[in-house]
């Protein structure tokens, strides 16, 4: 089923080539051209062009090796000055060498597949689910990204934690922070998993924690990780702190272009209205009523009505929210899915209350989520709500009119496919009467986004609003989705909190667990 679905979903994405793209194209291309072109020295200083290198450098090194292929296809792509250059071979490599990468998701999503117990769910509804993501098909295959590529490491990383080889995924969990380190959400989950069940295995005490065979696994794990590391960024050592000011510009605003449907969607909307508010009370002109914060710019901003946020304070609300999950996990048996439900927790908890975070950081949960709704109804039903909410909050970046058919479809074939396969997975009856995974309010909640799609493609226009509130579809589409996605935090994390641990074992209780 896997090589099925992978071939079927790689027909789609090589009819989607010459569909719309974003800016993201335009900033791969320049990445290639700086890193084929330039000195490494000054990777990470030139600044030509506007979209500058912002990866960490194992990711820059993926672009070195892709520009010797590109410059089979087109030389001039690689000229750094050639700024939003895209012939038509540049097109085609562009496209192709995401297609090419994603075999990488692919061999994840077969890792994590074979760590399972064999089943009709494992081998045919779990791959199907994972491999023709609707989120991952419109960013990486229309708006235009690697995601498939990261997501494939981190699921190659959780199978080995599925099947117990702790320090394997260990080092496959600091490449992908080497290829991208907007993972380091996830970074606590594996910190205190690994901390529990690789270095203080057994009863907690001082032997354990003296233990000279628990000394020595922290050590070759500690060595692993920070070997990683090291190789990483050795060649860049006279300059790491240019690196790290381009990793981290928090400059660029609490808020990305688009609204991600988090917490601070729900507070520049409150800022928005009671500005509007307290300025009509007073009798003011609003001069600032299109705050920058509905103009789809990235760049700082100070709120007009509530207190500005600061990224410290990001910091240290996801910090906070994240440690009863930390403790929770400490105290679970060593079962990985209950690892992976925190992974989940701490998805969710940094795209709520982090510093500038992009829409698409909500596959970081709907992934992992994916696998564990063919074990739990619990998680089959978070599952079906936050990758219906999740895929849906994506459309905005996808902005073409010619476009709104495509996205539709995609997000409408694969919600049905997981509605209509979770649903027969997980029948819960009483009294021989089959109940819904979803209860009413639940299922009201995600018929309203027909509406909020309604007047957001049909309505507002028809209204003459686009004039004079062009901002309003946008933020009621942030709005109503974040709403759906703090709803999904609480109730899992509660959820979480809760769990006692216990689970259907694997094929291979020794090794591998469900």
């Amino acid at each position: 089923m896997i090589f099925t679905a992978t071939l079927l979903t790689t027909c789609l994405k090589v009819l989607l080539i010459p569909s719309y793209r974003s800016t993201d194209f335009e900033v791969h291309r320049n990445w290639l051209a700086i890193t084929h072109r330039i000195p490494l020295k000054k990777w990470y200083f030139e600044a030509t062009s506007e979209w500058t290198l912002d990866y960490p450098p194992l990711f820059a090194w993926f672009e070195y090796l892709l520009s010797w292929v590109a410059l089979l296809f087109d030389p001039k792509m690689l000229n750094v000055d050639h700024i939003n250059y895209s012939s038509d071979n540049t097109v085609l490599f562009q496209r192709l060498s995401v297609i090419v990468t994603d075999l990488v998701y692919a061999l994840g999503v077969y890792m994590c597949c074979s760590a399972l117990q064999k089943s009709w769910r494992k081998d045919v509804v779990l791959p199907i689910l994972l491999i023709t993501n609707c989120g991952l098909l419109m960013v990486d295959h229309i708006h235009f990204q690697y995601n498939g590529l990261m997501y494939g490491i981190l699921l190659i990383s959780i199978s080995y934690m599925f099947q117990g080889q702790h320090v394997w995924s260990a080092f496959w969990f600091s490449v992908l922070l080497n290829m991208k380190h907007i993972y380091i959400y996830l970074a606590p989950a594996y910190f205190i998993y690994l901390l529990r069940h690789h270095y203080l295995k057994g009863p907690l005490c001082i032997k354990t924690v003296v233990s000279l065979g628990n000394l020595k696994n922290l050590a070759f794990l500690g060595f692993t990780v920070i070997g990683v590391f090291i190789v990483t960024f050795l060649p860049f050592y006279d300059h790491i702190p240019q690196i790290i000011s381009r990793l981290f510009p928090f400059k660029r605003g609490l808020c990305h272009a688009y609204w991600a449907p988090n917490i601070w969607a729900l507070y520049n909307t409150v800022d928005k209205i009671g500005y509007i508010l307290v300025s009509k009370l007073n009798g003011n002109i609003l001069k600032n009523s299109t705050a920058s914060m509905t103009g789809g710019l990235v760049q700082e901003f100070a709120h007009s009505f509530l207190p500005s946020v600061s990224p410290l304070a990001t910091m240290l609300l996801t910090a906070i929210f994240m440690i009863p999950a930390m403790v929770k996990l400490f105290t679970l048996n060593k079962q990985a899915t209950n690892f992976v439900r925190c992974l989940v927790v701490c998805a969710l908890t940094s795209f709520l209350f982090g510093w500038h975070v992009h829409e698409k950081a909500i596959l970081m949960a709907i992934i992992p989520l994916s696998i564990l709704s063919i074990m739990e109804p619990t998680d089959a039903k978070h599952f079906l709500i936050l990758s219906t909410v999740g895929h849906y909050s994506l459309f905005p970046l996808l902005y073409p009119s010619s476009l709104l058919p495509v996205k539709v479809l995609l997000h409408f074939l694969y919600t049905l496919y997981a509605f209509h396969s979770l649903y027969t997975m997980h029948p819960l009856t009483i009294c021989n009467y089959i109940l819904p995974l979803l209860n009413a309010f639940e299922s009201l909640y995600l018929l309203g986004l027909v509406g909020v799609f309604l007047y957001e493609n049909l309505i507002h226009n028809l209204l003459g609003l686009n004039v004079g509130l062009p901002f309003l579809p946008l933020m009621i589409t942030s709005v109503y989705c974040a709403a759906g996605v703090v709803y999904c935090w609480v109730s899992y994390y509660l959820y979480f909190l809760k769990y006692d641990g216990l689970h259907v074992r694997s094929k291979n209780s020794r090794n591998k667990i469900e």
